[in-house]
């Protein structure tokens, strides 16, 4: 068991200030064991709506949900997507109609571009979103920064007996997500043409979105091609990095960055079951860059994140906005990382505060007033003042 404090204390402040409180994230990344973490630490009623049991005491929801109190957590809670206008009447009736301690209503759910919407549409100013991904690396302690990046973030596939179980168990849920989660969303593409698209994502992951590429090869429009895309980041599998661009005398990238979120699912489907076997792959450099990406935004956690281009070749990884700050940030694979040409260019043409490379060796060391390297183990010290 990987204890999760900082995602606990967020859902609990939440709840505090909100009735309503929506736990986002992809399948199997530990929602439905924090949330009975939280339950058995307060009164609670727990419906799982995966459990025939349970969807047969939400089938009038009204009355079985209106005479409850405490926390009350609904999982899987997209399936019955009918609930959301009960919880809207529920959480806005007279204060002398409700139970002697006010519910609390905490829903768990998988896909994000079918749920936000409805609970958006139905429970607009009563409802709070918190995010949940798999393991980072405060949770499972820097020094074990390569079986992250291998294995990926999933808890069982991170806390597997060995590298072959964790292989074994990515290769089972892309098979279980795109045989069984997807169709469940009322998504009828078929599996084999998903799982073809994903794994041209994994092939291009780190670089540039082309429609007109993605759908020669798919043998399918470019709207097909989006909407593919679009459906595989709706269910946190897939991030789209949008790109920034600025009043520069420069022409400047203007499509999103691919990634692949989660490090060991990008090597299920580069067929890497192996450090030794990731050093060799072409896409190592792009795994790199991917894993510390996820890292960084997950410390940080900024409301907008970007990349930058220009047509010329110049390029930072990341750039966010912060406190006032802007701030660049390259992933690099190597033992000792150099300014580059890019950087130079980046930080005069995006006037940046500051440049920190990210890179998987020992040793954090300043480059120029303006650049420092930073190893992955020491993200947490150097964001504290973020």
């Amino acid at each position: 068991m990987v204890n999760r404090p900082v995602l606990e204390k967020n859902i609990l402040v939440a709840l505090k200030h909100n009735p309503v409180v929506a736990l986002l994230g992809p399948r199997q990344c530990g929602k439905t064991t924090l949330a009975r973490i939280i339950a058995g630490k307060t009164k609670c009623e727990y419906f799982d709506l995966e459990d025939p049991a349970d969807l047969n005491r939400l089938s009038a929801p009204k009355f079985a949900l209106e005479r409850l109190s405490g926390l009350i957590i609904i999982d899987e809670v997209q399936r019955k997507p009918e609930l959301f206008e009960i919880l809207r009447v529920l959480v806005d009736r007279p204060t002398a109609d409700r139970p002697a301690a006010d519910a609390r209503f905490l829903l768990l759910g998988s896909a994000s571009f079918h749920l936000v919407r409805k609970v958006s549409e139905s429970l607009a100013g009563r409802v709070a979103f918190v995010e949940m991904g798999g393991f980072n690396l405060k949770e499972i302690e820097y020094d074990n920064f390569l079986r992250l990046w291998l294995r990926g973030a999933f808890p069982r596939s991170f806390l597997a007996e060995n590298s072959d179980l964790s292989f074994q168990w990515r290769s089972n849920f892309i098979k279980t997500f795109l045989e069984r989660d997807i169709p469940q969303l009322g998504i009828t593409i078929p599996a084999q043409t998903l799982r073809r698209f994903w794994a041209m994502v994994a092939h291009f992951h780190g670089q540039l979105w082309n429609a007109a590429e993605f759908a020669r090869s798919l043998g399918s429009s470019e709207g097909t091609a989006r909407r593919y895309l679009d459906l595989l980041s709706g269910t946190y599998v897939i991030r789209q990095l949008q790109p920034w661009y600025g009043n520069l005398r420069k022409r400047q990238v203007k499509s999103p960055k691919l990634y692949i979120r989660d490090s060991g699912l990008l090597h299920a489907l580069l067929s890497i079951e192996s450090l030794p076997g990731l050093q060799r792959h072409p896409k190592y450099g792009a795994s790199w860059e991917g894993f510390a990406l996820e890292q960084v935004l997950e410390a940080i956690k900024p409301q907008e994140a970007y990349f930058w281009a220009t047509h010329a070749g110049a390029e930072l990884d990341l750039l966010i906005f912060r406190k006032g700050k802007c701030i660049g940030f390259e992933f690099k694979c190597s033992d000792a990382p150099a300014i580059t040409k890019s950087m130079r260019v980046a930080l005069e043409d995006l006037n940046l505060d500051k440049i920190w490379i990210i890179y998987p060796g020992t040793k954090s060391y300043i480059l120029h007033q303006q650049v420092e390297v930073i190893s992955i183990r020491d993200l947490e010290i150097f964001f504290e003042d973020l």
